[in-house]
């Protein structure tokens, strides 16, 4: 067997966890899913895996090798491709990742047309309020709100939100105003238990308020309904209500007292090696996205 091969079926196991499985998507028997890997060891002087019954794990010098033999496995694609011409044409099934209500709706506009433009491509969206794993999940792209952790991914800034406290005009005429974040202890408060859920509050001149809210759901549109309807305040960031700001059903308040901005990343792994799906659908999403007057 290839050294080449060889590294793709140890790529795999790593990737699944398993020797089964690696078999099973590769079309090989287990038993030589394990003869390439026990090869790749001998020839490499180091244990890769720590198998047991139950499991498959790197090890430290299984990952190293693992990252790569995904950068060279990488290299190889991208000259097969460019040699063959795909390289240039986007092709396969964009994977990309969003918070909920930004993947619905900033970055799900941004994917329809996409696809309009590119008809042979298909697209995967994982809008979910957690942390997603990139490599592990199969994700092409992630668009990420918050300070970024050093990955080593590639990464373009493309705008910013602020954490605002908001709420409708009519409550704002039955209950008056709050001038201080030590007010909002006199207003009902609507809150989401979710990504950034926090009985304290922070502000900007290293203030911090303990909230009671009155009412807490699971997710954030319930909490921005409340508000819409005039029962009481809630904080959102600021994307999240930015069609009821423009048409005044809700205003903000304490505006002096913000956090600074959240930085808005586009996110993909492969950096210059990005096959032509992830960097034709980056240069997309960074334009659309830095163009939003919403996000800036």
């Amino acid at each position: 067997m290839d050294r080449w091969q060889a590294m793709r079926i140890f790529a795999k196991v790593a990737e699944t966890a398993s020797f089964t499985e690696t078999a099973r998507l590769m079309h090989m028997s287990p038993p030589a899913v394990t003869r390439a890997v026990a090869a790749l060891e001998d020839t490499i002087g180091a244990r890769l895996f720590v198998r047991t019954t139950r499991s498959v794990k790197l090890t430290e010098a299984g990952g190293r090798y693992y990252e790569d033999c995904r950068r060279i496995l990488a290299d190889i694609v991208e000259a097969e491709a460019a040699a063959a011409g795909s390289y240039a044409t986007p092709s396969g099934t964009l994977a990309l990742t969003a918070s909920v209500l930004f993947g619905q709706m900033h970055v799900l506009p941004i994917v329809t047309d996409y696809l309009d433009t590119y008809p042979t491509m298909a697209a995967r969206t994982l809008f979910v309020d957690r942390p997603v794993n990139i490599v592990e999940e199969g994700i092409d792209v992630a668009i990420r709100i918050g300070h970024l952790s050093d990955s080593g991914f590639t990464a373009a800034r493309v705008g910013s939100v602020r954490r605002v406290i908001c709420g409708s005009p009519a409550y704002f005429e039955r209950h008056g105003v709050p001038t201080t974040p030590a007010d909002l202890k006199d207003h009902r408060i609507a809150v989401s238990t979710g990504a950034w859920a926090s009985p304290e509050w922070r502000f900007g001149r290293d203030e911090r308020v303990t909230i009671r809210p009155v009412l807490q759901s699971n997710t954030n549109e319930a909490p921005i309904a409340a508000a819409l309807a005039g029962w009481g305040l809630t904080r959102v960031l600021h994307y999240q209500i930015g069609p009821a700001l423009i048409e005044g059903r809700l205003q903000i308040v304490l505006a002096d007292h913000e956090e600074p901005p959240l930085p808005i990343h586009v996110l993909y792994p492969e950096g210059r090696h990005a096959p032509a799906k992830v960097r034709t659908f980056v240069d997309l999403a960074v334009s659309r996205l830095r163009a939003n007057r919403l996000l800036n």
